[in-house]
């Protein structure tokens, strides 16, 4: 087999998207950015060790088991990308500069080093791209049940940042929509009986940031949304993530289930004349 001839199949082997089945009509599609540390064959390790796949730099550490446990126990589909940021991070404009990065968090990336356009153009079009168009694809089936989606999705952070320790368990992240951060921030603070200071409003990040993933699906469409981050420690285990997730289950049930919540805030025929033009 010629070198093209197997670049050819190993893109049709790995598949951008891993697709958590769920009810069209759930109320809820969650999402994970950050869900895997894997590469495709053909990039190699990008010239770095073993141990930077095990950390932040590769993929948000416990997300992706949070993420389908937390589908299953909602009825909801659920999607997940199925390579690490150190590719190219699909919660990331198009245009934006760190798109695939060079140097993360005190580590060079020789496989990054030299990128062209050509090549981030190539990356986007056989990961980051088929990422946002399943989103979107998969909102457009959604609505067509007659039940608006909410969007959740789910990330961890580190806990310290830059040598200083952080605070928070759990943050719920926002931008332009607050009704269902809102609430879940108060269900959160009360049904996972966290202390004050452990619950992040906006923080670890703020959930403002154009061209991410909730930016381009869910703002830009007036869908309500929300994202959250868990620190990693909490959920670096199957176990620990999957008992995180049926916490935050059954506080988010109720609140996704509440047509007020998730309604768009402008509903209309522009939200669906929005996902076709895209």
């Amino acid at each position: 087999m010629d070198s093209a001839a197997a670049k050819a199949l190993s893109e049709r082997i790995f598949a951008p998207v891993e697709i958590v089945e769920g009810r069209l009509d759930a109320g809820a599609l969650i999402l994970c950015d950050h869900a895997s540390n894997a590469l495709p064959e053909e990039y190699g390790d990008l010239g770095l060790p073993k141990s930077a796949f095990q950390r932040h730099i590769a993929y948000d550490i416990g997300a992706a088991w949070l993420t389908r446990r937390l589908a299953k126990r909602l009825g909801a589909p659920a999607l997940l990308t199925t390579f690490s940021r150190l590719l190219i991070d699909p919660n990331r404009g198009h245009d934006d500069p760190t798109l695939v990065m060079r140097y993360s968090d005190g580590a060079i990336v020789p496989g990054n080093g030299r990128v062209d356009e050509d090549e981030i153009e190539r990356r986007k079009r056989r990961y980051w791209r088929p990422y946002r168009e399943r989103i979107r694809e998969t909102i457009a089936a959604m609505m067509a049940t007659g039940e608006t989606p909410a969007i959740l999705s789910i990330h961890s952070f580190t806990p310290i940042w830059r040598g200083k320790k952080r605070p928070w368990k759990l943050g719920v992240l926002w931008d332009a929509d607050p009704r269902l951060p809102e609430v879940l921030l108060k269900a959160f603070a009360q049904g996972l009986s966290l202390k004050p200071g452990e619950i992040g409003d906006n923080e670890p990040y703020d959930g403002a940031l154009a061209g991410d993933t909730i930016d381009d699906v869910a703002t830009a469409l007036h869908l309500a949304n929300a994202l959250i981050e868990v620190r990693q420690d909490l959920i670096a285990t199957r176990e620990s993530a999957e008992g995180w997730a049926d916490r935050l289950a059954e506080v988010a049930a109720p609140l996704v289930a509440r047509a007020d919540l998730r309604a768009p805030r402008d509903f209309g025929s522009r939200i669906i004349d929005g996902l076709r033009a895209r």
